[in-house]
């Protein structure tokens, strides 16, 4: 996923003379045939996203489009400020491609982990918040993105994850896409929750539930209408993503059913992680699977909601 969304700069700045690239201490190497074709529009800064942020907004103000690269926490938790008052207050067309949300780094602990990413980012007047599920997805949106007015916050996952979406449907931020329609469970997704939700479809399908699916790579602004749409059809819902429980999708969902003031009951339950710092050190996977964000934790999940 990484990889295609930075050859996709690559391609949108040989199309669009705006666009400009910003990286904060990535690897050697890194968008290499970018900086050999458009050097004067290749920038690689050291560890100092702070003033990288300023420096994209006044560039921006100035015309050019900036893409910024660095990891997630780091251009989320660490440059929130110049995130606010830089870009969301001048409402500036710089994307911020944030590597590894979730719990990617899991190896190198709580510090590397973007958690609240989704959160914070979502609670930024003028900031769209995009998080897609495969490169496939990458590929359809980063087009969309030299047409966009203001900042824009790009979470990027491990790299290399299956391929789970396809261009029947066209993309369009601020849009769900329904995959499925069902009437017992509905499961509304992002990220990489679409792939999880997905391997579980089955299993469900095998208790008799009838199962539809929404992914959601557009957290903000998001698609109310067709949540409502869909979650009128079914007994329960089920948000499903690698980000805290508090302020991401979940809460995007639950905000949404709660002011609509439903007229028949709804089950709702949010998986994804906990109200906590990781403890413990291991693989993507297996802190994923430790609080229950699998296949397998969404089928215990539905289960328990309908009382299966």
């Amino acid at each position: 996923m990484r990889k295609a969304c930075l050859q996709e700069v690559h391609r949108l700045a040989g199309v669009d003379e705006r666009v400009v690239f910003i990286g904060s201490d990535l690897g050697f190497g890194t968008l290499d045939e970018m900086r050999k074709d458009y050097p004067e529009r290749f920038f690689m800064e050291g560890i100092s996203e702070a003033n990288i942020l300023g420096m994209a907004a006044g560039m921006a103000l100035d015309g050019w489009m900036p893409y910024v690269n660095t990891i997630a926490p780091f251009i989320t938790r660490r440059a929130y400020e110049q995130v606010i008052v830089d870009l969301c207050m001048h409402n500036v067309p710089v994307r911020l491609i944030g590597n590894g949300g979730g719990v990617v780094y899991a190896p190198l602990g709580p510090t590397h982990q973007a958690i609240e990413d989704l959160a914070v980012m979502r609670a930024a007047p003028n900031m769209t918040v995009v998080a897609v599920a495969d490169a496939d997805e990458m590929r359809r949106l980063m087009p969309l993105t030299l047409n966009e007015s203001g900042p824009i916050y790009i979470r990027l996952a491990k790299g290399y994850d299956p391929i789970v979406t396809d261009d029947s449907q066209p993309f369009i931020i601020g849009r769900g896409l329904p995959f499925q329609k069902g009437k017992d469970l509905l499961l509304v997704t992002t990220g990489i929750g679409l792939r999880l939700a997905r391997e579980s479809m089955s299993a469900l399908e095998e208790n008799g539930l009838s199962v539809g699916l929404l992914h959601m790579p557009t957290i903000k602004p998001f698609d109310s209408e067709m949540l409502l749409e869909m979650s009128s059809q079914v007994k329960a819902v089920i948000s499903v993503e690698e980000h805290s429980v508090i302020g991401g999708l979940g809460s995007a969902v639950a905000e949404v059913l709660a002011e609509a003031c439903l007229d028949k009951p709804l089950r709702f339950k949010r998986l994804g992680l906990p109200d906590c710092f990781a403890d413990s050190y291991g693989s993507q996977l297996s802190l994923m699977a430790g609080y229950g964000l699998s296949a397998d934790g969404i089928v215990k999940a539905a289960e328990t909601l309908l009382e299966i």
